[in-house]
């Protein structure tokens, strides 16, 4: 049995794009289906993990793609992320149902799924397909693009909101 040190697994886990499309590529010439998600995660919580989990069980491997500070800030809201980048990598990377994980600047993820070619686009039931970013590029390739449901009434939003009513005052 191997002994785990801190920061060893989810440290192997984050990686560049140019490294991650390597990977994949190998990955895919042995017949394993690439799944690819994205994402804030920020203040992770049992509706990311769920997300994330059956993500996972639609195939092989999962690509994560997390959104960096900035795009955040651009796509929600200037206040946010509550968590900074760095933390919400490892800590997604942490996860067991997570085997890469990898940070993108973009306001979207569409310059990511071109160039990793997944075999499944994943996003939340929240979600419309046919506004899934990505989604006409990897059916053109005979990839899947699917929805799964969300953890009702799990948000991060719901939970800055919880905190902002609860503990303000």
């Amino acid at each position: 049995m191997r002994n785990y040190r801190a920061g060893t697994l989810s440290g192997a886990k984050i990686t560049t794009l140019s490294t991650l499309i390597r990977k994949a590529g190998h990955l895919k010439q042995n017949g394993k289906r690439i799944v690819f998600t994205n994402g804030c995660f920020d203040i992770l919580h049992y509706g990311h993990i769920k997300y994330l989990e059956d993500a996972k069980n639609k195939g092989d491997y999962l690509i994560v793609a997390v959104n960096s500070d900035s795009s955040i800030k651009k796509i929600k809201d200037p206040r946010r992320p509550v968590i900074g980048q760095s933390d919400r990598l490892k800590t997604v990377a942490a996860l067991a149902s997570v085997d890469f994980v990898v940070l993108f600047n973009e306001d979207n993820p569409l310059k990511l799924i071109k160039a990793l070619r997944p075999d499944i686009l994943i996003k939340g039931a929240d979600w419309s397909k046919k506004k899934i970013i990505g989604a006409d590029f990897v059916k053109s390739y005979g990839g899947k693009v699917i929805t799964v449901n969300l953890a009702k009434n799990r948000s991060t939003s719901a939970i800055i909101n919880k905190i902002v009513r609860d503990f303000s005052g």
